[in-house]
């Protein structure tokens, strides 16, 4: 039996195709990072734009639409909590003002869910930069 059903998959599969623009500007920051960020990722009945898995972190870009959709955001986010989940919420709007300080607090974020940075790490204990696979 499938974890996640047929429908949800595909669902996810266009939703990453058809990225928002604020969506692939951070991508594009984070994908090179690790801890791996996932798009689109599945998570019972919803779809959580960018999650990193080991850290149990998701992140959700919000336009100008969510800002009628308050009851359906906050019914996501608890589910989303009980499910052990850490739930970041970023506007569009402060994506495109400063994509690399977001990407840095996410960064910063996910450090912290995974129990936290020492106040002055060793430089070889930061983040380690992806290298590029191709050209």
């Amino acid at each position: 039996m499938r974890r996640v059903s047929k429908e949800m998959t595909e669902r996810a599969r266009r939703l990453r195709n058809e990225a928002t623009p604020a969506e692939r500007a951070i991508w594009r920051l984070l994908s090179r990072y690790r801890p791996a960020f996932t798009r689109q990722l599945v998570v019972g009945t919803y779809i959580i734009d960018l999650a990193c898995r080991e850290a149990r972190l998701a992140i959700e870009f919000d336009g100008s639409q969510h800002l009628d959709q308050g009851a359906y955001d906050q019914r996501r986010t608890e589910f989303l909590k009980a499910e052990g989940w850490h739930v970041m919420r970023m506007w569009n709007s402060d994506v495109f003002a400063n994509p690399e300080g977001v990407a840095q607090l996410i960064l910063e974020e996910a450090a912290e869910c995974l129990g936290g940075t020492h106040p002055r790490p060793l430089p070889s204990r930061e983040g380690r930069i992806r290298k590029r696979r191709y050209a």
